[in-house]
């Protein structure tokens, strides 16, 4: 995937949840068609952690049920660094289990900045957030 569309909407709805957990990581699921995010769904950081994020998984495995009863794909998962780094961790490719779009949301200067990651193979590239 080239680009990944979203509101500022949407956008604003993610920067609301990462701002309101830091300085812990948050987490969420973006579900839509194709390369156009519907839906922003919120998820728990199970693993309560400032560097690590584990979403809680009733809450993921109800997103899931949520996304497919509703006609719409996974295309991405979001989560914060709030202490950087403003790019994809070692363990965030590690962890790297669906074929989606990341979205990292990394806190400098008291700034949120969005930026989209496809992780494949060990390795990953970044991928253009369009606000539509």
């Amino acid at each position: 995937m080239q680009s990944l569309i979203l509101t500022d909407e949407q956008l604003q709805r993610m920067i609301a949840h990462v701002a309101s957990h830091a300085p812990l990581e948050a987490c969420g699921l973006l579900a839509g068609c194709g390369s156009k995010v519907e839906t922003v769904i919120e998820v728990t950081n199970q693993a309560q952690s400032p560097v690590r994020y584990v979403m809680d998984p009733i809450e993921q495995l109800n997103a899931f049920e949520w996304i497919e009863s509703n006609g719409l794909d996974l295309i991405g998962i979001f989560h914060s660094h709030p202490s950087g780094p403003e790019t994809v961790s070692p363990t965030d490719i590690a962890e790297a289990a669906y074929a989606v779009v990341y979205v990292i949301l990394a806190r400098a200067n008291g700034v949120w900045k969005p930026r989209g990651f496809w992780i494949e193979n060990g390795g990953f590239h970044e991928v253009a957030l369009e606000i539509a």
